[in-house]
């Protein structure tokens, strides 16, 4: 367990940039409150933590803040823009400028691992050579530099999430959401994709949001925690060294 965690609404450090500002937010589906009434801030640059049992809305929580679910009430403030007030083709700038990254990796299994990290870069219109040198960057910066040509079926469940990684960047985001990422790995590798995550945190200059059930990543990675329970901020603070 965390050796400390302070109770909810803790006094931000002074000169702290908050990148991300959550008032108030509610969703709900149907007659069901998944998430009830959360605030709390994530500082640019911040590895911040969402940790709860199964079923608490931290994933439901995580996913409103690229607009892949709606708030029915409250708002999120990303860099001074209130996501409630965004077009579709707002909404689709914003998921230029956060990515997510997901516990099965979520990648197209007929293609390679270059054609995988290629494919957001296609979908905006840049040209396929530029694609596939900013892609073959990106895969060596995961560490995958000799995996370019080979398809998942044939990558460890590590190497699978480092394409997922590379693709997640391929359009320069600033914030980068992790969704349960390491939950389908052994310790050895989740240990090694955390320390990947905060090596590219740090020379990017990205902010991380990560989303989990287990304590050792929190430990391992976070800054901050959010702790949540039955779709509320149950506890929020900074994790001990």
């Amino acid at each position: 367990m965390l050796r400390r965690i302070f109770i909810c609404r803790q006094k931000e450090p002074e000169g702290a940039v908050k990148l991300i500002i959550i008032e108030n937010l509610t969703k709900y589906y149907g007659a069901l409150k998944v998430i009830d009434d959360v605030s709390f801030t994530i500082k640019k640059g911040e590895i911040f933590g969402i940790i709860g049992k199964s079923g608490v809305g931290k994933s439901t929580l995580l996913r409103t803040l690229n607009a892949l679910e709606s708030m029915s009430s409250g708002d999120i403030h990303m860099d001074g823009v209130k996501l409630s007030s965004l077009t579709d083709q707002g909404i689709r700038t914003l998921r230029k400028k956060v990515s997510m990254i997901f516990q099965n990796f979520n990648l197209l299994h007929q293609k390679s691992a270059l054609d995988n990290v290629m494919l957001p870069l296609e979908i905006w219109g840049i040209e396929k050579h530029v694609a596939k040198e900013k892609a073959e960057t990106l895969l060596g910066l995961v560490g995958l530099e000799d995996k370019l040509h080979s398809k998942p079926r044939n990558l460890s469940g590590g190497e699978k999430q480092r394409v997922a990684i590379a693709r997640a960047l391929a359009l320069d985001p600033e914030i980068l959401l992790c969704d349960e990422a390491t939950s389908a790995l052994d310790p050895k590798t989740t240990k090694e994709i955390l320390q990947l995550l905060k090596d590219l945190s740090k020379k990017l200059g990205l902010t991380l949001v990560v989303v989990t059930h287990q304590m050792e990543v929190v430990k391992e990675i976070c800054q901050r925690v959010c702790v949540m329970e039955s779709g509320r901020v149950a506890a929020l603070g900074p994790v001990d060294e």
